[in-house]
């Protein structure tokens, strides 16, 4: 388990020879509808003996199989009185502010205490109709829940930034087309080890679940395109802020992209491979460790509004640890 997903692995018996691994996993994994199975494998997020498969895939005597679950089942959603930074705020929607170390939505790791608990509490607490009680061990009830609450993209627990959430399922599901679209305008601001050379470039690599950590994600040519575009912001002796701009929207992507490069970012241990232990000025090294974060900020969002057709334009300054961290550098 990771603290928003779930990995679970299966061997084939005899008698599963000749499954489609769709209908296979409908049959090992309760709650979880064929259809919905099928939008999990075809988004990359299963396995067949280490490589990528499609749901159509006919199983085979001793395959292993590796399934992420993406939306993890919680057996309850209590609102959580948990303060929010309201960007922008009308009856239809509302445009967040996330602090670093605030996951999006419940998982496996974090039933509670999170950007949806806290929206759910600011939002819909005086809602009557608004069904947040009660055991959610099936997924169709979690997906409405989730329709409901308004999340509609996520950011990772240690990225901060913009995020924009719906206040009722027709702006939900708008919103959720716009993204499907790639109508929505992302970029964020990243600090990355080493000098970056060239002034702007883009990173055209796919991406997959890594075969070795299926916590990571990697580049690999059997993985889903992911495009991301750079420009340098400003220079330092030893690093490079950048602001980075993502055409698709793949777990980890910027991340992922960044270190596939050799410029990996800035206090994320999980992809930098101990780059942060390398600096040799040693009050910046401590202070990386001190910020308890990496240096990863989505500081601009465009979309359209689902109601008035207007287009909506926002900007998140840096948080004030990632300013001072630049003061120090």
């Amino acid at each position: 388990m990771s603290e928003e997903n779930t990995i679970l692995n299966f061997q084939t018996e005899p008698e599963d020879v000749g499954k489609r691994l769709d209908a296979f996993l409908a049959e090992k994994i309760e709650g979880w509808s064929r259809s919905r199975l099928q939008r999990l494998v075809d988004d990359g997020e299963a396995t067949v003996n280490q490589n990528q498969a499609k749901s159509s895939y006919r199983l085979r005597a001793e395959d292993t199989i590796e399934v992420e679950l993406t939306e993890t089942f919680i057996e309850k959603f209590e609102p959580e009185d948990i303060p929010l930074e309201i960007i922008f705020e009308d009856e239809s929607l509302a445009v967040i502010n996330k602090k670093a170390g605030m996951i999006t939505h419940p998982g496996a790791g974090a039933p509670n205490g999170t950007l949806a608990n806290a929206v759910a509490y600011r939002f819909k607490i005086q809602d009557s109709e608004f069904k947040i009680e009660g055991n959610l061990d099936d997924q169709s009830n979690f997906q409405k829940l989730k329709s409901k609450i308004g999340i509609v993209h996520r950011l990772d627990k240690d990225t901060s930034g913009l995020i924009v959430v719906a206040k009722n399922e027709t702006v939900h599901e708008n919103l959720s087309g716009q993204f499907r679209n790639r109508e929505v305008y992302k970029s964020y601001v990243a600090l990355a080890h080493g000098k970056v050379e060239r002034n702007t470039g883009k990173i055209d690599a796919p991406i997959a679940r890594d075969k070795h950590n299926r916590l990571k994600m990697s580049v690999q040519k059997s993985g889903r395109n992911a495009l991301s575009l750079w420009k340098v912001r400003q220079r330092f002796e030893k690093f490079t802020l950048l602001d980075v701009e993502i055409k698709t929207g793949r777990t980890h992507q910027i991340r992922v992209h960044l270190s596939y490069i050799n410029h990996p970012i800035v206090g994320d241990e999980t992809y930098n491979s101990g780059r942060d232990n390398t600096v040799a000025d040693l009050q910046i090294r401590q202070t990386i460790k001190e910020l308890n974060r990496f240096f990863l900020h989505a500081e601009r969002l465009s979309f359209t509004h689902p109601a008035t057709k207007e287009k909506m334009d926002f900007l998140a300054p840096l948080p004030k640890e990632l300013k001072d961290f630049l003061a120090l550098i």
